[in-house]
């Protein structure tokens, strides 16, 4: 599947982008509806399947080899430069993308993306020889069935059909395919990708002090699946980030608050072009959202900078 969209807003001081939106694990590019038609006209989004998903001929992969795949194809496209949006896992493939190739990518948004410190007990045990496939096969067997039953008795209970950011966990669970010819079983996908993540995850680590491209983080700080500090510890060391947070939203950021989403990726083009930060600016400055906020939108607390000031959470105040 692939959602090749161009949007309706038209905002005054923006110029024309290409982007690729990366989704998760599991994902597909439905994930990103309701973010593209929320963009400005002059973003051109395109959202495809990533390898081992959807209609995606690639097999399962990585970072490393997610990143190629993005690369190949932005050149099937005749695309010289792009800004890289990912979602959880596609937040890792952006990264390698942008380290990979920087003179390919424009900027990097990354939405509850894993990095450092993500991976838990969990994601170890799904990875693990043995009891990892078992683990796998009976989530991809059981979960999706599950996920249907229960959104069909909610939805009737409510007498009307379920909006896409309600009961988002589930409803991702209720859309995962079974796989397909190409790749066979999406559990499959799942558990390359589970190794991947435990095996990458330390060169990806390695490559974020050499990403050249400004970096948005949006994070959630009761993210249940990735935790906030894996976004501190991006934030930190990008040579050029600043942190949004989005209260209320959880993992699922472009089902769930695809409002703000959209308004700070417009925001953040939009401000590409002014004077970059310094180090110790970039580290203080953090911007959150919260239903309290006017419209839903961001809501920046800079901190002064000072030679005390070295981290973007502990030093600088939250609402």
């Amino acid at each position: 599947m692939t959602v090749d969209t161009e949007t309706t807003d038209v905002p005054g001081k923006l110029a024309t982008h290409e982007l690729v939106l990366l989704h998760g694990q599991p994902g597909s590019p439905a994930d990103w509806l309701q973010v593209t038609c929320r963009l400005p006209v002059q973003f051109h989004a395109s959202a495809i399947d990533r390898p081992g998903y959807g209609t995606s001929r690639l097999p399962a992969g990585g970072f490393a080899a997610n990143a190629r795949a993005v690369l190949d194809d932005l050149d099937s496209r005749g695309v010289q430069r792009a800004v890289l949006v990912g979602h959880s896992y596609g937040g890792g493939v952006a990264l390698s993308a942008a380290g990979l190739a920087p003179h390919r990518v424009e900027a990097v948004v990354l939405l509850a993306s894993v990095g450092p410190g993500c991976a838990d007990g969990w994601d170890r045990l799904l990875a693990a020889p043995g009891i990892g496939p078992l683990c796998a096969l009976a989530a991809w067997r059981l979960t999706p069935w599950f996920a249907r039953a229960r959104l069909a008795r909610i939805s009737r209970r409510q007498d009307r059909p379920l909006s896409p950011g309600e009961h988002v966990n589930w409803q991702i669970w209720a859309q995962a395919s079974r796989g397909s010819p190409e790749h066979g079983p999406l559990w499959r996908t799942f558990l390359v990708e589970q190794r991947a993540l435990l095996r990458e995850l330390d060169e990806l680590a390695a490559i974020i002090s050499s990403v050249q491209a400004p970096v948005l983080l949006l994070a959630d700080p009761k993210d249940r699946l990735v935790p906030l500090d894996t976004a501190r510890q991006l934030m930190q060391g990008l040579p050029d980030a600043r942190l949004q947070l989005v209260h209320g939203a959880g993992h699922h950021l472009p089902r769930r608050a695809p409002d703000t989403v959209a308004d700070a990726i417009a925001a953040f083009m939009a401000a590409m072009k002014s004077t970059r930060r310094s180090p110790d600016e970039r580290l203080c400055s953090v911007a959150y959202s919260s239903p309290a906020s006017p419209g839903g939108r961001a809501v920046a607390e800079p901190c002064a900078p000072t030679a005390s000031c070295s981290s973007p959470v502990t030093s600088c105040p939250f609402p």
